[in-house]
């Protein structure tokens, strides 16, 4: 069936991208712009957040963080500030940061892993239970380091970014499984500003430091935020960094081809956003333009086997199932709510075969008619192949920019395909 495939050629996407030369720089910026010396006095303890996503030079930001603190006078310290991930578990969170190069002995500074909480309080309205992280607790002040994105779940007027990390990273396994269960029962947008309200009364967060990327995965802004600011001042680099998200170039896709997924590049292993397909509890739901069929090929192994977003897809290689970790995949499923995200669909053990079923299910009496666009993954859109049905849109224009002519695509002995990214 192989003749059947389509040609293939390299596509680039031109990003107005504005980014951060020195991120370092930026952050001691943001952070004497705020002043920090407003709400950090010597001899104060401080608990810094830090999540758990592939968040460009976020080792640097975090350990810049901590020189301004210690600047201060200040004894900060870091807590894992990613829910459930990592397997649920401390050991698994210290690894997790550590793959990111935000250790002890890069940070200098002690690094406080427990998934032990405390009650904060109760939401008087809504019964839920305020939880937080024992060691952040404990600390005389808290500092809240995230990215700011578009969530891949739902849309509001704060997503992804500095009250999410305080109202569901810092509350750990506990905190976010009550999380989800407060947006089964009201929208999620509505239950993050409920309990991210509740965790900022309640507890000793003073700032955050926000983080928006670019197109092309590159730091473009960081803003210090304070406590009370937040829930005015985040929608704004919200919208910021929605104008920035990666994107794929065409409405109309009948197959996405992607090399990776993981929670390195999206909470939900493959960004929403970007593919245009929803989890909702047990359903998987079409956003408009939705991709008709997506083909994973492998998990990242910065993801430690969590394969949450598996069920977004249509077809996967047998490498990525593999390499999933069924209990780390499950435990942040039934975490979010969203088992859909956990269930393995059609598998195979090459590429060609995978390819060759995702053609037959095309629909397309001539397959080499296929719009299919095969990318890295979902955080790098900037060059990707698409298939010689997108020739004709791309000639003469600018942007997206074809690079070359067409051609068949590239298979080893075994039937997989040759590495083109």
């Amino acid at each position: 069936m192989s003749e059947q495939f389509p040609r293939f050629f390299r596509l680039q996407q031109i990003f107005d991208a504005p980014s951060v030369a020195d991120p370092a720089a930026a952050t001691r910026e943001a952070m004497a712009a705020l002043p920090a010396a407003k709400f950090i006095k010597g001899g104060m303890t401080v608990a810094v957040g830090a999540g758990s996503r592939g968040i460009a030079n976020y080792d640097v930001i975090v350990r810049t963080v901590c020189e301004e603190l210690k600047k201060l006078g200040a004894k900060p310290f870091i807590v894992p500030a990613m829910g459930s991930h990592g397997g649920a578990t401390a050991e698994g969170q210290l690894d997790v940061l550590a793959h990111y190069g935000i250790t002890e002995a890069a940070m200098g500074v002690p690094i406080k892993s427990s998934m032990e909480v405390v009650e904060l309080g109760r939401d008087p309205e809504l019964g839920f239970i305020v939880y937080q992280d024992r060691n952040a607790a404990g600390a005389d002040a808290i500092v809240v380091v995230n990215r700011i994105k578009p969530h891949t779940d739902f849309h509001g007027l704060v997503e992804s970014g500095l009250m999410k990390m305080a109202a569901i990273g810092l509350g750990k396994q506990k905190g976010a499984h009550q999380f989800h269960q407060a947006s089964a029962r009201m929208h999620h947008d509505k239950a993050l500003l409920a309990v991210g309200r509740e965790v900022l009364k309640l507890s000793k967060i003073v700032f955050g430091i926000g983080i928006v990327e670019n197109q092309s995965h590159r730091t473009a802004r960081i803003a210090a935020v304070p406590s009370a600011a937040m829930e005015r001042e985040e929608p704004k680099l919200l919208e910021e960094a929605r104008r920035l998200m990666p994107r794929l170039p065409f409405e109309e896709i009948d197959l996405l081809v992607v090399d990776e997924i993981g929670k390195n590049f999206s909470g939900t292993g493959l960004d929403t956003n970007v593919i245009r397909r929803e989890p909702h509890g047990s359903f998987l739901m079409p956003g408009p333009n939705a991709v008709r069929a997506i083909y994973l090929r492998s998990l990242h192994p910065d993801s430690y086997g969590n394969a949450v977003g598996v069920g977004l897809a249509d077809f996967i290689h047998d490498r990525l199932l593999r390499a999933m970790d069924e209990k780390a995949t499950w435990v942040n499923t039934i975490t979010a709510l969203t088992p859909v995200n956990a269930r393995v669909p059609m598998h195979f053990p090459t590429d060609r075969e995978a390819l060759e079923v995702a053609l037959a299910t095309s629909g397309l009496p001539d397959t080499r008619k296929l719009k299919a666009l095969w990318i890295k993954n979902t955080l790098s859109c900037e060059t990707m192949l698409a298939s010689e049905a997108y020739l004709e849109e791309t000639r003469g224009r600018v942007e997206p920019k074809a690079l070359g002519e067409p051609e068949p695509l590239a298979f080893d002995e075994r039937g997989d395909l040759l590495g083109v990214f």
